[in-house]
């Protein structure tokens, strides 16, 4: 036979073959069913609707400000965050080691944001509650300002009382004249 021949027939034998491998490989995965992963555990409704925050509190030990993650409703942040939040600084921490460095009986009467920063209008109790002293009000003043600049839209916070701006803690230390932005040099660096 001529050496034509056998190049053409050997190619045909090589195509069939190529053909042959490809139609089972086709039919082999259209038959074999594809697998899905199963979760281990079925995640609930509530589970899809919570997300973490960070809340800073005073460490009753050392007066720092430690942050406290807190896993809270995405509906009730989406609804009101700012005031959530503060809220949740109101309260007391879960970790016995750490207080809350806002007035007892402080009320919110407004939150607001305007541009970057947050207006927040605390009750007459925010300063007459306040026991006072330097590092108790800045404890006070940057627990609020530097859970709420966890928020990427947040920059800075300005403190009112009972709807006026310019106010003071009782001993004039701080004044609340400007707004405040994030300090992280009051934080201690370990998350509890």
């Amino acid at each position: 036979m001529n050496k034509k021949v056998w190049i053409i027939l050997v190619s045909v034998l090589v195509l069939a073959i190529i053909g042959i491998g490809v139609y089972l490989y086709i039919i082999n995965r259209e038959e074999t069913p594809i697998s899905e992963i199963q979760p281990q555990e079925e995640i609930s409704d509530e589970q899809m609707r919570q997300t973490i925050v960070t809340l800073y509190y005073q460490s009753k030990e050392t007066k720092e400000l430690v942050a406290e993650g807190r896993i809270v409703d995405v509906k009730t942040l989406y609804a009101d965050p700012y005031a959530t939040l503060v809220n949740l600084l109101i309260e007391n921490p879960k970790n016995e080691n750490l207080k809350s460095s806002i007035p007892t009986d402080t009320k919110i009467l407004k939150v607001e944001l305007k541009g970057d920063i947050v207006y927040i209008d605390f009750s007459k109790e925010f300063i007459e509650n306040h026991q006072g002293g330097l590092d108790e009000e800045n404890a006070t003043i940057y627990s609020i300002v530097n859970t709420l600049t966890e928020l990427n839209e947040v920059s800075g916070v300005k403190i009112l009382i009972n709807g006026k701006e310019n106010q003071n803690f009782k001993d004039n230390i701080i004044s609340f004249k400007d707004p405040f932005t994030r300090n992280e040099s009051l934080i201690k660096t370990n998350i509890l």
